[in-house]
């Protein structure tokens, strides 16, 4: 692929650019969403409670109004009045108003969600730059906005001249009806034209929701470069990982390596596996793995060994099968405690020799290894195997 095809955002956002836009205040939004919810709750609470609420509003006027010379002249009586009139009022008010409010709060869960950052009341010097505002004039999302400016004038002017034209002899007969029915009357045609209008702005609303959801998505999109860059400081650089894998693979050799002078046996294969087990008196269970490794590790094994003069004994099959089925520091598996018993009495007899106590021991001949736990023995049945070694068995 060539670079100008990875330069192209052609990715989708990342979870991690996701989060560092909400970080910075950048969510989808809708206005027009938002405006038709909060105008078609308005609507709809004028509704439902228009009556009662020009009701306690003619009250409170007809209390304002209705004054005597003497209370009109008098500013303890005249406050008191005011005052009082004016909590009517709010109060009447303050059910749709809090209706209205409450719409207004909840209308952002609607695209986007409840954001507070910060980061959005930062002041963006870049915002002043006339050369990206002009560029911004002319950009596609400008002409989209203006778009929507000339659909959303038209579609309000279109339901406004038909609702108008629909209601007209009932506007013209609104001069033959008495002042209280006749006002009702008023209220009720503006209502329904009020919802009718509003109602159209559904229809852009509609539009404009998932318009915003995509250009959010569209806008945040990556470059094939962007997502190896953000996985590599997510994740770390893949070669510093491997480094730092291979650091600890060294510290915990260098820690199983201070384990081998203190080992009683090392079980040779005689060059690719070295096993060194331990096993001291009163110890409760049974012998310990204390280091193992094949090759260069194998070998270092063993200088250790003959460095501090630790026993080595060749017994492939044993050492094989120690090295596939035990882990550092664990007990050896109890189809081994046979075998093993048998070399750890050679390891015994061989000290007290050397201390003058007791005949040179015989070593041991053929070890009980069953063939299930040999990797080279037909019969095994583990996972993996190990390379083909037919060496025999001698004292080191």
């Amino acid at each position: 692929m060539s670079e100008d095809s990875d330069a192209e955002k052609t990715e989708p956002a990342s979870p991690r650019r996701l989060e560092k836009a909400r970080e910075d205040g950048d969510v989808p939004r809708s206005r027009e969403l938002a405006t038709f919810t909060v105008l078609m709750t308005a609507g709809a609470g004028l509704w439902m409670t228009g009556g009662t609420l020009a009701g306690k509003l003619g009250q409170a006027l007809h209390s304002g109004l209705s004054l005597s010379r003497d209370q009109a002249y008098n500013p303890d009586v005249l406050i008191e009045r005011i005052t009082t009139d004016l909590v009517a009022v709010l109060l009447a008010c303050l059910p749709l108003a809090g209706l209205i409010m409450l719409v207004a709060l909840a209308s952002p869960i609607l695209i986007g969600g409840w954001l507070f950052s910060s980061k959005a009341f930062m002041p963006n010097f870049m915002k002043l730059n006339p050369i990206k505002g002009i560029g911004n004039m002319f950009s596609a999302n400008a002409l989209i906005e203006l778009l929507k400016a000339i659909a959303k004038t038209l579609v309000v002017g279109i339901v406004a001249w038909v609702v108008i034209m629909g209601q007209k002899e009932a506007m013209l007969g609104l001069a033959l009806e008495p002042l209280n029915a006749g006002s009702a009357h008023v209220g009720e045609l503006m209502a329904k034209a009020f919802l009718f209008i509003v109602g159209a702005l559904g229809v852009i609303a509609a539009i404009d929701g998932p318009y915003q959801l995509w250009h959010y998505n569209d806008k945040l999109k990556m470059t094939r470069q962007e997502m190896i860059q953000e996985s590599k400081e997510s994740d770390g650089n893949p070669q510093m990982k491997g480094r730092i894998r291979q650091m600890q693979r060294e510290m915990a050799r260098g820690r199983m390596m201070q384990n081998v002078p203190t080992a009683d046996v090392i079980v040779t294969n005689p060059t690719h596996y070295a096993v060194a087990l331990k096993y001291s008196d009163g110890q409760k269970g049974a012998p310990r793995v204390v280091a193992k490794g094949i090759d260069e590790v194998a070998a270092k094994i063993r200088e250790l060994g003959a460095e501090h003069k630790v026993t080595l004994l060749e017994a492939p099959a044993l050492a094989r099968a120690l090295y596939k089925h035990t882990d550092i520091d664990e007990e050896i598996p109890e189809k081994l405690f046979s075998a093993v018993a048998e070399v750890l009495a050679y390891v015994y007899q061989l000290r007290a020799y050397k201390k003058g106590d007791g005949d040179y021991p015989d070593r041991p001949a053929k070890l009980a290894v069953p063939p299930e736990m040999d990797p080279n023995d037909p019969a095994y049945k583990g996972p993996g195997s190990a390379a083909p070694d037919n060496s025999n068995g001698a004292l080191h």
